[in-house]
C-alpha cells in the first residue's frame, strides 16, 4: 500500500513541476493562471497523501481560491497577452 502512495506522490509532484514550468513559459496570462491553479491542486493532493490535512485546507483556500481569483481579476484589468 505504501508503494502505491509513493508512486502517486511522485506523479503528483512531477505534474506540479510540469505545470509550474508551463505557467512560467506561457505568454497568455489567463492560461498561466490556469496552469498555476492546476499546479496548486497537484501539490494539495500531494500534501493530503503526506497526511497534512490542515495544511491542505489552508493551501486550497489560498492557492486555488483566493490567489487564482485575484490573478484573474488583475489580468482582466490589463492586457491578456504578455508583450515581449
Amino acid at each position: 500500500m505504501i508503494e502505491i502512495q509513493l508512486i502517486i506522490l511522485l506523479i503528483l509532484v512531477i505534474l506540479g513541476l510540469i505545470f509550474s514550468y508551463l505557467a512560467i513559459l506561457e505568454r497568455d496570462l489567463l492560461k498561466a493562471v490556469g496552469f498555476s491553479a492546476v499546479q496548486a491542486i497537484a501539490y494539495s493532493i500531494a500534501l493530503y497523501i503526506l497526511m497534512a490535512p490542515d495544511i491542505v485546507l489552508a493551501y486550497v483556500a489560498i492557492a486555488v481560491g483566493i490567489y487564482t481569483a485575484l490573478l484573474v481579476f488583475v489580468v482582466s484589468k490589463t492586457t491578456r497577452y504578455e508583450v515581449v
